[in-house]
């Protein structure tokens, strides 16, 4: 007689996240050129825009080198950005999937999330390779912090993500709101420029944004001559809470109807 295995349900989760995952991979990076197209883009994005500012600033930048400066800047905005943009489409992307029992829309979600988190993993690899060897200082005064700022980003971005998937399974137009909000993030986020650089009567108008907080205050943690000014690791550790608390209310609330629909 067989005997029938019983799994438990973390268990049947975390295989369900990991089939999602290989999906994933194969179904972005099915070229030849493949995975190393996700590493190479950004760092040679990171590169070009790290020696326009050192061209303008000779190459120091707040008592930190214009590209370490320009590289956290860029790595925290770019993590944002593609990990809401996989994770607002995954919902969608992986309906399909949803007839089966043990496969929820959470399970997709963190499956990208996750993705996007390696991928990035492997930029930040790359760039202290191109570091080193270009000579540049390398410090990291702070590493918790430095790691608690991605994980903040990423969140945030995941949080936002899952909301805006299942928002977008009731509202098609989802997609062209988060586009327009989007746009903006590069510009106003802290990437090319420092609050330092501001006068601070117009700080009202751009620390209401928590990756402003976080790119500056990973700057801070890596270099602790940088002395980033008006920024909070209060505000930013809130700010990932709350918008984590609402996705995950929105999520029990919501995934039923997604999944009929």
């Amino acid at each position: 007689m067989a005997q029938v295995k019983s799994r438990q349900a973390y268990r049947i989760w975390q295989d369900v996240v990991f089939a999602i995952f290989i999906r994933e991979i194969r179904s972005k990076f099915d070229d030849k050129v493949g995975i190393s197209w996700a590493v190479i883009q950004p760092v040679s994005f990171i590169f070009i825009l790290s020696f326009i500012r050192g061209r303008m600033d000779g190459g120091l930048t707040h008592t930190m080198p214009t590209f370490m400066f320009m590289m956290y800047g860029m790595l925290m905005i770019q993590l944002f950005l593609s990990t809401l943009s996989s994770t607002a489409n995954s919902i969608h992307r992986n309906k399909a999937l949803f007839s089966f029992r043990q496969v929820q829309p959470l399970s997709a979600v963190m499956a990208n999330a996750l993705f996007e988190i390696l991928v990035k993993a492997a930029v930040i690899f790359v760039l202290w390779i191109a570091v080193y060897f270009m000579g540049i200082e390398m410090r990291l005064d702070d590493p918790l912090t430095v790691l608690m700022m991605l994980f903040n980003v990423w969140m945030i971005a995941t949080s936002l993500g899952l909301i805006m998937a299942l928002a977008k399974e009731f509202i098609v137009e989802v997609d062209k709101i988060r586009n327009l909000i989007t746009r903006p993030m590069f510009f106003i986020s802290g990437v090319f420029f420092s609050l330092q650089d501001i006068s601070e009567q117009y700080w009202p108008f751009l620390n209401w944004n928590p990756l402003l907080h976080s790119i500056e205050l990973s700057r801070q943690a890596a270099y602790t001559g940088y002395q980033a000014q008006g920024v909070s690791l209060t505000y930013v550790n809130l700010s990932t809470l709350i918008l984590m608390f609402c996705a995950l209310i929105f999520y029990q609330l919501s995934w039923r109807q997604v999944i009929s629909r």
